[in-house]
């Protein structure tokens, strides 16, 4: 295995529990690193000991994202724990897919609710901006860091109605090159990772013909998995990593404009 400089590195997860941001907490135990996992859901004793399992430390942490209050206090107990905050995965994310505005029959059905608008604003987009809040304040102090943000090659290309979910998805790459810039003095690198379509467990209950519609937009002819996206996040946490700063990195197997 190519060393990767994480060994003993404290690392944040945002949305730990389950999916996409489970596998990446696990990942970066694999590498040896301490890992504090954040999810509104906690994850409970069951990941702590996956985490140990896999050679790192671990630390499960029950987080609203869009509280500051929240937040702040995870951030400070980690820091008390381990002394430093090394690298934060902005993975949390939620769902409520609508369209704008539905017709049938020249006749107006439905509208995209504020209450389907403003959840996925509050967590994907606003949950970003306070966790990084909090802990770039802290990533300077220690001399440094890596902040990593989940956006999605929805937030690149738009999606049939995903209104909500690609304003946060394109709002997490305008706010990853901001925060590369104001925050690359402090030896802090932000990049962000955008997925394709990935076999997480939400995912693969989806009914077959909605998968295989999946599959055939992606050049590859599969769906990613989990480890894809956490592997992304490794390699950009690493030393390997270290003069990219800015970036989007696209994990879909060659999704482009037209193809989803």
């Amino acid at each position: 295995m190519i060393e990767t400089g994480l060994r003993g590195r404290v690392v944040v997860v945002t949305g730990a529990a389950a999916g996409i941001g489970r596998t990446t907490a696990v990942r970066f135990a694999l590498e040896g690193a301490r890992v504090a996992a954040w999810d509104v859901q906690h994850g409970g004793s069951d990941l702590s000991g996956e985490l140990r399992a896999a050679g790192g430390e671990g630390h499960v942490q029950k987080v609203d994202v869009t509280s500051r209050e929240a937040v702040e206090q995870a951030a400070a107990e980690v820091v008390t724990r381990w002394g430093a905050i090394h690298v934060l995965v902005n993975n949390a994310g939620i769902l409520r897919d609508g369209l704008l505005v539905k017709y049938k029959e020249g006749a107006l059905q439905g509208v995209m609710s504020d209450e389907q608008f403003e959840s996925v604003i509050n967590v994907n987009l606003k949950g970003v901006f306070v966790c990084t809040r909090a802990v770039a304040p802290r990533m300077i102090a220690a001399g440094g860091g890596v902040i990593l943000n989940a956006s999605s090659v929805v937030g690149l290309y738009g999606n049939f109605g995903q209104t909500n979910y690609v304003a946060t998805k394109a709002g997490v790459i305008g706010m990853t090159k901001v925060w590369a810039r104001e925050l690359g003095r402090h030896n802090i690198r932000v990049n962000a990772v955008a997925p394709g379509f990935i076999a997480t467990e939400m995912v693969r209950q989806m009914p077959e013909k909605v998968l295989e519609r999946m599959k055939a937009g992606t050049p590859l002819g599969r769906l990613g998995q989990p480890e894809d996206i956490a592997n992304a996040y490794v390699w950009l946490a690493s030393d390997a990593a270290a003069f990219v700063n800015g970036a989007v990195l696209s994990v879909d197997g060659g999704v482009v404009t037209g193809t989803i």
